[in-house]
């Protein structure tokens, strides 16, 4: 099969050991003031080995490089924790997809050595989401907890967007009064067209910390919505869904939904961009198993890095995590380019 200087068809996912490895380079440029530490491509360390997860075969190898492609017209805009804006189209009306907008960031402990107190009262800031100016054709969230979850009710009857979400998350949006209408309860595995893009929602696994590895605020809320969750504990995780967005032919763009996966439902996607999480200390070769599984896509953008105790309004400050992530990114892929963005930057690739 011949090279060709445009990616296959996202609509026409070939088994991996079928799948010819390559890789693109993006055409890409900043917009806005967007700090960009690491935006060249990384050179250094040979990548090391990797283990396979159990019936997963990494391909080995690498992408070739055909050259641009021209740009995409995507633009990437980081709202902070796990919050990601994608838009693309019409430059009067775009469309819009957003991914966990958490805005309002009350203090939680969450990054001090005791942790988040779980009595913290959950609260939304509207005037501040106002500022902002947000608007959405879909919401995607990832998990239920607080920090993806709470501002979604408001800025899904503020923009009208779909919301998708498991059952759990539906229960809890509605409880706190989104608009039930607008909810679509997703479980993993469905493939949906939309106007000029698709959305895979995939099966994904949130992080588990401590020396017993557990997930924090476990839990499913099924059935019928609960009593109105008044405390950051009362959102549960309630399952955790990775979404694979694709503009056309032109990118592709994966989050993982948590510092966890399970590689076998990852097994033949090969983003363009990997909205990647730290830690996954839990989880053994986490960033270089990831790489192998997704044909090691060009752009990686950490994402959850930041110590959401303080205001989106001011720098992102690192909870301690990114630059572990990036020395591992560069382990395993000298090549990748590792895109840092700050609160309301942007990329436009």
């Amino acid at each position: 099969m011949p090279l060709h200087p445009r990616r296959m068809n996202r609509r026409q996912i070939a088994p991996a050991a079928d799948r010819l490895s390559r890789r693109r380079l993006l055409t890409a440029s900043a917009t806005g003031a967007a700090t960009l530490a690491g935006a060249a491509a990384l050179t250094g360390a040979a990548p090391g080995p990797s283990s396979a997860a159990a019936g997963v075969r990494p391909s080995g190898r690498r992408r070739h490089r055909p050259g641009p492609p021209g740009p995409a017209g995507v633009r990437l805009r980081w709202l902070g924790n796990n919050g990601w804006e994608i838009s693309f189209g019409d430059p009067d009306r775009p469309t819009t997809i957003l991914i966990d907008p958490w805005i309002t960031r009350f203090p939680t402990g969450t990054y001090t050595p005791k942790g988040a107190d779980p009595a913290t009262p959950l609260s939304v800031d509207t005037a501040l989401i106002d500022s902002l100016r947000l608007r959405a054709d879909q919401i995607l969230v990832t998990h239920g907890h607080y920090d993806h979850l709470s501002d979604v009710p408001y800025l899904a009857a503020r923009t009208g967007a779909t919301v998708l979400g498991t059952e759990t998350h539906a229960n809890l949006l509605a409880a706190l009064g989104a608009p039930e209408d607008q909810l679509s309860m997703v479980h993993g595995g469905e493939y949906l067209q939309f106007d000029g893009y698709t959305v895979q929602v995939i099966n994904s696994l949130h992080s588990m910390t401590g020396p017993r590895s557990k997930v924090p605020f476990p839990g499913t809320r099924p059935g019928s919505p609960p009593p109105r969750p008044r405390v950051i504990s009362d959102l549960v995780e309630g399952g955790t869904l990775a979404y694979l967005i694709t503009v056309g032919d032109k990118l592709s763009i994966l989050d993982s939904g948590g510092a966890n996966y399970d590689a076998r439902h990852l097994t033949g996607l090969t983003p363009d961009v990997l909205l990647l999480q730290p830690g996954g200390a839990s989880v053994p070769d986490y960033v270089p198993r990831l790489l192998d599984v997704l044909d090691h896509p060009p752009y990686v953008v950490p994402t959850h890095w930041d110590d959401f105790d303080h205001p989106l309004n001011e720098p992102a400050r690192d909870w301690g995590g990114l630059a572990e992530l990036e020395a591992a990114v560069h382990r395993a892929d000298p090549e990748a380019r590792f895109l840092r963005l700050d609160h309301l930057e942007s990329f436009t690739f």
